[in-house]
């Protein structure tokens, strides 16, 4: 399986600008992508069943099960073209579970801590994710 410019090795900053060098391959990001979205789902369990809880859990469940389903389609990608577009829409999904999941911190609903965690890997997934989309478009032919 061919990678579309997946990088090993690249530089994340987290929401203070502290710099973490993090080694990701595209066969680790399959396993991180798939269990930030079951962490979600079960996130989801916790949530109450109001009219914002529930359209919050069906929106970040949504969002967070596609970044997993969708960074596995780009594995897939038959051009460069497809996966840099492919790609785009993980960047696109991941940064979405990142805003739900700071929104649900605003209105302190469900578990903080387990909020806080899940939003902090929304933005390094996002990271990598952007990072990785810049990388394949400088060496796009």
């Amino acid at each position: 399986m061919k990678e579309w410019g997946i990088i090993s090795l690249i530089i994340v900053y987290n929401r203070n600008k502290i710099p973490k060098i993090i080694n990701m391959r595209g066969e680790n990001l399959v396993t991180r992508t798939k269990s930030f979205a079951y962490e979600c789902v079960l996130f989801y369990e916790t949530l109450p069943n109001t009219y914002f809880g529930n359209h919050v859990k069906g929106q970040l469940t949504r969002c967070a099960t596609s970044v997993a389903a969708n960074y596995r389609a780009t594995r897939l990608a038959q051009t460069k073209a497809g996966f840099i577009a492919k790609l785009s829409i993980v960047v696109e999904e991941s940064d979405e579970s990142e805003f739900w999941l700071d929104f649900l911190l605003l209105f302190n609903y469900g578990n903080k801590e387990k909020a806080e965690n899940l939003l902090k890997e929304a933005h390094e997934l996002t990271s990598i994710l952007i990072a990785s989309r810049k990388t394949a478009q400088k060496n796009k032919v």
